[in-house]
């Protein structure tokens, strides 16, 4: 939608209001404008030494304001979108500006309609999930129409159906879908209604339109799949589960065979005072879902596919060997312990003490290919969703205390064990590329000096013999509150059998911070390498330069 569209359709809004008698005096004084800004900005400087290459425009930015208008049970909003041109690292398809998301939504009794663009998923994502990463330059909004209805207590169904965003433009497909949630306590009332036992039931379809034109393939232009999950709650302990099923749906990412896809998600967990404990497993077959079946990266994307993995946010830990999730075929497990030791123990201390232990591993699903000669129904291979195959991707253990050891000083220590199978999550060439294998130890330190001054400095380590050996970090930050921060950074390839790829990347920042304002100017180097936040992920080249980040809300 143009700026003019969106202008005329404000004004029409106003003028339907004012048509019920409302007025505009009494529409402005009950409505209510609520907002963020956001701008990134970056001088590029050419560096041979670390491959960052020339920028011509010499300056790159992202930037986007959010405005969103609340009154009573209506509401409408806009996000203006601004890539002059995009910074390195993220999609080149967002170029230029627009408006990249605008919405109306209302409420009437117990339905809720929303017209242009959304965010929707349904259960744990499985099979559609519609969301933004801006951190890793993703948008896969909806555009078109959402429904809501609440059929009666704890009975609830959403229907959506339009296109994807696509940068500034929409997918080639149509996207349809359903999804019903069953909160079985509220629906049957009565007695239920005080058990400690709750279970919600769902179920959800979606389908995908794409007119066939391959001269190949006679490919389906409808591809449906479909979904059910159970949650059961006791008290403190918590079950949940989902299976998910695509009939068969050629592309390119899967070579354009017809096998069909399946997915499970199921989690247990415990919780209580000082302590909590999870189970979970996924396996996905097959199960890459587009609404443009030549898409490739992340465009496009309908479904969801979580990473069993601890999500990081230590430099060399989120950094390095992030694992992304394979969905042509993965089954993964993960278990999380959190434990605090009580203040004044032998191990809690004086504060207590926090302890974190976390284990992940994800290895290929047992499958067999069917020869050519003999696949006349193009299904390209046989497997078994729940069993494991021979080859691992990704396998860490990780350990993480937190202390305090006075009213001024406070640490987190860990420690994270890691395979990484870089031919599989990276695309490599396992001849030139074995598995790698290293350990990280991470120090982190807070010391409080006075009521508005703070130091905090990290410590990180890697060791490892494979790929570019061994890494350090060395990181200090000072706080004088509320309002300034300074850190400097040090990225050191110091294992390197290579001296010449023995490189210091030194970043040094500065911010101000009042109210909901925040701006923040940093200089340095950046490396390249793989950015992924919950198994999504994103090439970051190696950039050098000056950078500016601005954020605001109201």
């Amino acid at each position: 939608m143009s700026v003019k569209n969106l202008i005329v359709l404000s004004a029409l809004t106003l003028l339907t209001y004012s048509a019920y008698g409302q007025g505009l005096d009494k529409i402005l004084s009950n409505g209510e404008v609520h907002g963020s800004f956001q701008l990134d900005m970056q001088y590029y400087q050419e560096d041979t030494v670390i491959g960052a290459a020339d920028v011509p425009e010499d300056v790159l930015m992202n930037g986007f304001a959010n405005i969103n208008y609340t009154n009573g049970n209506f509401s409408a909003g806009f996000r203006y979108e601004s890539y002059l041109n995009t910074m390195l690292g993220f999609p080149p398809g967002y170029k230029g500006n627009g408006i990249g998301y605008r919405y109306a939504s209302f409420t009437n009794n117990d339905l809720n309609v929303t017209v242009g663009n959304f965010y929707e998923q349904f259960g744990n994502g499985l099979i559609f999930r519609s969301y933004e990463a801006r951190g890793l330059g993703y948008d896969n909004a909806m555009d078109g129409i959402r429904v809501n209805y609440k059929l009666a207590e704890g009975l609830n169904v959403k229907g959506i159906i339009g296109k994807q965003r696509l940068y500034f433009d929409f997918g080639e497909g149509i996207v349809r879908g359903i999804d019903g949630e069953l909160l079985l306590n509220d629906f049957i009332g009565g007695s239920l209604l005080e058990s400690k036992t709750r279970i919600t039931v769902g179920g959800s379809f979606v389908s995908k339109y794409q007119v066939d034109e391959n001269s190949q393939y006679n490919l389906p232009e409808n591809v449906g799949a479909s979904a059910g999950r159970l949650t059961i709650q006791q008290g403190k302990l918590r079950f949940s589960g989902e299976y998910a099923r695509k009939i068969n749906d050629p592309s390119a990412d899967n070579g354009f065979i017809y096998k069909e896809g399946e997915a499970y998600f199921v989690e247990t967990a415990y919780s209580t005072k000082g302590f909590g404990i999870s189970l979970s497993a996924k396996s996905v077959d097959n199960m890459s879902y587009r609404s443009d079946r030549n898409a490739s990266l992340t465009d496009l994307q309908m479904n969801y596919l979580p990473a069993l993995t601890k999500q990081h946010t230590y430099n060399l830990l989120a950094t390095l060997y992030p694992y992304a999730t394979q969905p042509n075929g993965e089954i993964a497990f993960q278990g999380e312990l959190i434990y605090k030791f009580k203040k004044k123990s032998f191990l809690g201390g004086k504060y207590g003490t926090g302890i974190l232990l976390n284990y992940s591993t994800v290895y290929n699903i047992d499958s067999t290919a069917i020869p050519t000669a003999v696949d006349t129904n193009l299904l390209g291979y046989e497997s078994n969703l729940f069993s494991l195959g021979d080859e691992k991707y990704y396998e860490e253990f990780n350990v993480e205390i937190s202390k305090k050891f006075s009213k001024k000083l406070k640490g987190t220590f860990t420690y994270s064990n890691i395979m990484f199978n870089q031919a599989v999550i990276q695309g490599k060439t396992a001849f030139d590329h074995p598995d790698i294998y290293a350990d990280v130890g991470i120090i982190d330190i807070t010391y409080k000096i006075s009521k508005k001054h703070a130091l905090r400095m990290e410590v990180q380590g890697l060791f490892t013999e494979q790929d570019q050996q061994d890494w350090g970090t060395v990181l200090l930050e000072y706080t004088y509150s509320p309002h300034w921060f300074i850190a400097v950074l040090d990225q050191y390839n110091y294992g390197n059998n290579d001296s010449e790829d023995r490189i210091h990347y030194y970043f040094a920042s500065a911010g101000y911070v009042k109210g909901t304002n925040r701006i923040a100017l940093g200089y340095g180097k950046q490396r390249a390498g793989i950015f992924c936040v919950g198994g999504v992920c994103r090439n970051v080249p190696a950039a050098s330069g000056l950078t500016l980040s601005i954020t605001s809300s109201f």
